[in-house]
C-alpha cells in the first residue's frame, strides 16, 4: 500500500495546528474540530498501543545501528519483507537510504496519529550539526494483532536545535 505523503505531512501539520489553537481556546466554551483520530478514538477495531509501537520502533532502530540485520528485519511488515530477497539486503537499503536514523544523536517519539486509517509514529532526528528531522513511521497489525513497521518517510524540519 503506498501513502500519498503530502497529504499525511498536511494533516499531521494541520492537526499541530489544531492542537495549538486548542490550547489558546482552552478559556472558552469552543474547541476546534479534530483533524486527526488520537490514542482513544484512533481505530474502531482496537485502541492503538502507543508504548508498543515505540517500542517496536525503538528496538529496530537499536538493531540497525547493531548491524543486526536479522533482529531489524523481523520488525518490517509482511510487505516490507516481499520486497527484499534478505534481512542483509534490508539493511544494505536502510544504510543507502536512511543513514540519517542510524546517525542521529538524539531521537524523541512525537505524538503519534491515525489519519485516513494510517497509523502513523512521528520521531524526531537531531543531527550532530544540529539539524532536526523527522522521520515518520507508518505502522500495520499482523495477523497476529502486533505492531510491525510498514514504511518510514524521512521529512525535514524547520527547528533546529538548540
Amino acid at each position: 500500500m503506498t501513502i500519498r505523503w503530502i497529504p499525511v505531512l498536511a494533516a499531521i501539520a494541520a492537526s499541530a495546528m489544531v492542537t495549538a489553537a486548542a490550547h489558546s481556546l482552552a478559556a472558552t466554551s469552543v474547541a476546534p474540530a479534530p483533524l486527526v483520530q488520537h490514542v482513544a478514538d484512533a481505530t474502531e477495531s482496537a485502541p492503538v498501543d502507543w508504548p508498543s509501537i515505540q517500542q517496536i520502533i525503538g528496538d529496530q532502530l537499536a538493531a540497525l545501528r547493531r548491524g543486526d540485520a536479522m533482529r531489524a528485519f523481523a520488525y518490517a511488515s509482511t510487505g516490507i519483507r516481499d520486497q527484499f530477497d534478505d534481512a542483509t539486503t534490508f539493511l544494505s537499503m536502510v544504510r543507502q537510504r536512511y543513514g540519517v536514523l542510524l546517525t542521529a544523536r538524539y531521537t524523541e517519539f512525537l505524538e503519534g496519529a491515525v489519519i485516513d486509517g494510517h497509523t502513523l509514529q512521528p520521531l524526531r532526528l537531531v543531527m550532530n550539526d544540529d539539524t532536526v528531522l523527522v522521520a515518520i513511521y507508518e505502522m500495520q497489525r499482523d495477523e497476529r494483532g502486533g505492531w510491525r513497521i510498514a514504511g518510514c518517510f524521512i521529512a525535514p524540519s524547520t527547528v533546529r536545535s538548540t
